[in-house]
């Protein structure tokens, strides 16, 4: 594996050892997930045996605030769904055709609230090769699936950042993934950034930044 900012990311980074690690650290982070509003899936596969992350474009038939935006897999729960993994698995299988076996399933990330504070679960699965799955996305919610090389999402000059301010003051810096087909940013860029850490610890700097809040004078 290449060192920071190296243009190479070995494909032992979704073997067995690499997923034992990655279950066991989530495991220990306590996310639950039963409570969340809403959870997307966090496809990990392999394209031509380099490691990457799968993406969907949302279709622009959509109705609301993300239609045309990047994002994972995913949507609200369902009530007959058990669990943050039940959803993730589901709205995968209606998103891209694809059955999502429980046991690719890695774990989940820490919940997460969107731009408009529902809570959302981000559940990471290893898909597999890209070149043995056979997708089949749902023209009515997805508009375009592409991936982007682990080594890619690693790659500084393709890392960006964007600053809020609330009021008259700084507010808060979230990330942003350039260079690719197209820009990954919000809640999805944020999710990226969370994965990188998990699976390539030491190797992603982060770029989310949220002050925080002042105790009441």
């Amino acid at each position: 594996m290449a060192g920071p900012g190296g243009a190479e990311v070995a494909g032992d980074v979704l073997s067995g050892s690499s997923e034992r690690r990655c279950r066991a650290r989530l495991a220990a982070g306590g996310a639950g997930g039963a409570a969340a509003a809403a959870a997307v899936l966090v496809p990990l596969c392999s394209v031509r045996g380099r490691p990457a992350l799968l993406f969907t474009l949302r279709s622009r038939r959509l109705a609301g605030p993300h239609s045309g935006d990047v994002s994972f897999p995913g949507g609200r729960r369902d009530p007959a769904d058990g669990d943050a993994v039940a959803t993730a698995l589901r709205e995968t299988r209606e998103e891209l055709g694809v059955a999502v076996a429980a046991t690719s399933v890695w774990g989940q990330l820490r919940m997460l609230p969107d731009r408009h504070g529902m809570t959302v679960a981000p559940v990471v699965a290893n898909l597999g090769p890209l070149e043995a799955l056979t997708l089949n996305p749902n023209p009515d919610e997805v508009e375009e699936v592409f991936t982007l090389p682990l080594a890619h999402l690693l790659r500084e000059e393709n890392q960006g950042y964007t600053h809020f301010r609330t009021a008259s003051s700084y507010g808060y810096t979230l990330p942003v993934f350039l260079n690719g087909p197209h820009k990954v940013w919000g809640l999805t860029a944020i999710v990226t950034e969370l994965t990188l850490e998990l699976l390539v610890p030491g190797r992603y700097r982060r770029k989310t930044h949220v002050p925080p809040r002042k105790a009441p004078g």
